[in-house]
């Protein structure tokens, strides 16, 4: 929110010796995040002059339009002689009234005015545009051109009031009052201790059966509806500048006077309106809910198609605008007035088609329905912004009444006595709080009367000793509970001026188990070549088809947020997975192609039963009952780790050829991260989701004898990668964090040294190919005993002519050693005997010849 100083002095006394930097010092003091202060024309130096257009002469030969102009500038320029100007706009004429800025002007940017001869004519100043002049757009695309009436020589920079401060306040999303200047200077008469001018106390007189008819058939989404209307509106009358440059300076365009003087008020109260051309809108005004695939062409010229759950505005034809967010094209009022050229060559008004009558909207609408249908429609606008934060119902009348007053004044209307105001009625928000409550929460004695008089000075009714019976006034919504009038009182009297002091932390306490697993899963994964990539837990539901999951599968019971960040991802994510495919499809778009990125983080499993939990209290530590009764609620979040490789897994070079990255590296990342949590895989060949059926690996781990899976590994399913756009032959791994540290020893083994000789014995076994190498590596562990110290696979042979057709053969390297003896050989040879026995066992291994 744009505050202009000049405009918020009309509503308190501030000292004159206060700056925008001062008043920003005490709104952040109240509370307020005051992130700027803009100093508007402190860069700007005159004589800047109002000019009159006396001669125009088109230059001929030139690559543009350029115009050889004289203006009358009277006494600004010391002589009183026209000033000539060469300038190549073409939005203004003879007799214009324009801002001249003469020789020694300098203008924002520092830019010089001076003297000089450009074609081929000396020009003596420049005729000056909005955006010269620093004011922003205001709708001209051109020469700024004054009112008729404006006096000639006037000082341009009083006229315009180009010397101001604006402060630019970060409104947070409860305090919709501070959306207007009439909220930001109740704040501003707070911190100061002055009296406020309150802009909405105006006489507005009674509804009558006279006005304008209005049909309300949802009052739960509209309670209040104001309709005012006025008629005999001058199709020539424009915004005066006073108008438009408190517009510009609050960030908004001048447009038509109509529409900004509803903005006007707007900016001025907090209460959006809308003007309706009278003769557009056809029968009674309603509103209701959209009937589900419903359109409307909004103003800004997209024709929408409306959800049920919209709330619109409706005369007989249909719906004609979406209430609280943007009107409708097919009643808007006409911008100005369309010219036309008659036979004798002489520009005329037309005004057939200017807007005349006005119907004006001022409506109060349910918060939560404008916040969705905005969202929905991706249309944010400043209406939306107010209704979504909070507006003040009870500002509806004055405010529809001072735009009828600004309408009267400045464009020659009449308002007619019919007043129509519809609402529903409600009682007043009352809380219940201790007197000493705001003590207690911010461990400050400040006394019943310091509460009592800081919550009557935000417009609160305070009765009662010990226990206080607020009634909160209607532009704060967002006070509804004991805290939030502690709150209030403490932030008046001063977040500095609460003690600070820092915990004292029981000793001996460090990081959890599960930290210290978290930190050393991460070191061991970077240490191994992986770059960590945190990714926003959100996903769609739509990422379920694109990793191929079953219909059935458990990863797609997601549990879903109220008030997604994207409406696109509206679900927490069950998965590390498509997060960090998206981080790695981003890389890769950026020009990286060797890639191996892993992730630690939670994911979210919906309970069983659905709970909603009692909200915490503040000024006490929760119960265990408490906690534990929050904790049911929340859904199950278990820590998971992935990493996902693409493109080369060793590089190339003068030392070798490298090699790509293949589903061996994310089985070595599962391994690895099973190391760090004390614990071995148990890794065999299934099938699942995103991963290739013929290279995926189930990982799992040892339970009381039973197998628990915790995992898979290997390489993506080419309909995964390509509905992903990620590269050929991309692998994957992703393990449940938590089973492992439930399974896993914490206590540090230190390696063992022995000072006895290994003894090593090679074995080379021919099975069926379809064996996975695993069991028959298990086989060989159990069947060797205790003395087995190690044991590798270092090679796979394949030829049938040798082996026999569908046979492969296995070769391991098998490591023995006592704890207490040198082995002799015939120890070692009994211990492989029985390791090759054990596996032709089970796996009907023989060896080879």
């Amino acid at each position: 929110m744009r505050v202009p100083l000049s405009w918020l002095r009309e509503y308190v006394d501030l000292p004159a010796t206060e700056t925008g930097r001062d008043v920003q010092a005490k709104l952040i003091s109240a509370g307020l995040e005051v992130e700027t202060v803009e100093h508007l024309g402190a860069d700007l130096k005159g004589p800047l002059v109002v000019g009159q257009v006396l001669t125009i002469e088109e230059l001929e030969g030139f690559k543009k339009p350029i115009r050889f102009c004289t203006v009358d500038v009277a006494q600004a320029n010391g002589t009183g002689e026209p000033q000539e100007i060469i300038c190549g706009a073409r939005n203004f004429q003879e007799g214009d009234k324009v801002v001249v800025a003469l020789p020694g002007a300098v203008l924002p940017g520092d830019f010089q005015i001076a003297e000089r001869k450009t074609y081929g004519r000396m020009s003596r100043g420049m005729i000056c545009s909005s955006d010269e002049l620093g004011m922003g757009d205001d709708g001209s695309k051109g020469i700024i051109v004054l009112p008729p009436e404006t006096e000639v020589g006037k000082d341009a920079v009083e006229l315009l009031e180009l010397v101001d401060e604006v402060l630019d306040i970060a409104v947070t999303a409860n305090r919709g009052d501070c959306l207007s200047i009439r909220g930001v200077a109740r704040e501003a008469a707070i911190a100061y201790g002055l009296p406020l001018r309150d802009p909405a106390l105006l006489d507005v007189p009674a509804p009558n059966a006279f006005g304008y008819p209005v049909q309300i058939t949802d009052p739960s989404g509209c309670d209040r509806f104001t309709a005012r209307t006025v008629t005999g509106l001058s199709p020539e009358a424009r915004s005066p500048i006073w108008l438009q440059r408190r517009l510009q300076k609050v960030g908004m365009r001048p447009i038509s006077l109509a529409v900004d003087v509803t903005n006007y008020v707007m900016m001025e109260l907090g209460q959006p309106l809308h003007a309706y051309d009278r003769k557009l809108v056809q029968g009674a005004i309603g509103v209701r809910r959209a009937q589900e695939g419903e359109k409307i062409v909004t103003l800004d010229g997209v024709e929408r198609k409306l959800h049920a759950e919209d709330l619109v505005i409706t005369d007989e034809r249909g719906p004609i605008g979406l209430a609280g967010v943007m009107g409708g094209a097919n009643t808007e009022i006409a911008d100005a007035p369309r010219s036309r050229t008659d036979a004798t060559g002489e520009t005329a008004v037309d005004l057939e088609n200017a807007t005349t009558d006005v119907v004006i909207e001022a409506a109060h609408f349910d918060q939560v329905s404008i916040a969705r249908t905005a969202r929905r429609h991706k249309l944010s606008s400043e209406a939306s912004r107010r209704f979504e934060r909070g507006v003040d119902p009870a500002a509806a009348a004055a405010a529809a009444q001072r735009t009828v007053d600004l309408l009267v004044l400045l464009a020659g209307g009449t308002a007619e006595a019919g007043v129509t105001e519809v609402v529903a009625s409600s009682a007043p928000t009352t809380v219940t709080i201790p007197a000493d409550h705001p003590d207690k929460v911010a461990g400050v004695t400040y006394g019943r009367e310091t509460v009592v008089r800081r919550l009557q000075e935000i417009g609160c009714d305070v009765r009662g000793q010990d226990e206080l019976t607020v009634t909160v006034p209607s532009w704060r919504p967002d006070l509804t509970d004991p805290n939030d009038l502690a709150e209030e009182v403490i932030r008046l009297e001063g977040y500095e001026n609460l003690p600070s002091t820092l915990p004292k932390p029981p000793a001996g306490r460090g990081l959890t188990h599960r930290q210290r697993l978290h930190r050393r899963v991460g070191r061991a994964l970077a240490g191994a070549g992986c770059v960590e990539a945190p990714n926003y837990p959100f996903i769609s539901e739509q990422v379920f088809d694109q990793l191929g999951l079953e219909a059935d599968d458990p990863a797609r019971r997601v549990v879903k947020l109220t008030n997604p960040l994207n409406d696109e991802e509206p679900a927490l994510r069950t998965s590390l997975l498509p997060g960090l495919l998206g981080a790695l499809r981003r890389n890769i778009g950026r020009g990286s192609h060797d890639l191996a990125l892993f992730e630690t983080g939670l994911v979210f499993h919906p309970r069983e039963e659905q709970r909603t939990a009692a909200p915490l209290p503040v000024d006490r530590r929760p119960t265990d009952a408490e906690i534990a009764e929050l904790d049911a609620a929340l859904p199950e979040q278990p820590r998971h780790v992935a990493a996902v490789f693409a493109g080369a897994r060793e590089q190339a070079g003068w030392w070798g050829a490298g090699r790509p990255a293949d589903w061996a590296d994310a089985v070595q990342a599962a391994r690895t991260v099973a190391a760090e949590a004390g614990t071995e895989l148990v890794v065999r060949k299934a099938q699942y989701g995103p991963w290739h059926p013929g290279r995926c690996a189930e990982l799992a781990v040892t339970v009381d004898g039973q197998d628990r899976v915790v995992g898979h590994a290997g390489e993506l399913h080419p309909r995964v990668l390509k509905a992903l756009g990620l590269p050929a032959r991309t692998c994957a791994m992703e393990l449940n964090l938590d089973a492992l540290e439930q399974v896993g020893e914490d206590t540090p083994q230190a390696p063992r040294i022995s000072t006895f000789p290994v003894a090593t014995q090679d074995v080379a076994l021919v099975v069926d190919k379809p064996v996975p190498a695993a069991e028959v590596e298990a086989a060989l562990r159990e069947g060797a005993g205790e003395l087995l110290e190690s044991i590798r696979l270092f090679d796979v042979y394949e030829n049938a002519e040798q082996l026999g057709e569908g046979r492969k053969s296995l070769a391991y390297a098998l490591r023995f050693r006592a704890a207490d003896r040198t082995l002799t050989v015939d120890e070692a040879s009994a211990a492989r005997d029985a390791a090759v026995a054990l596996a032709g066992e089970r796996t009907g291994a023989v060896l080879r010849s």
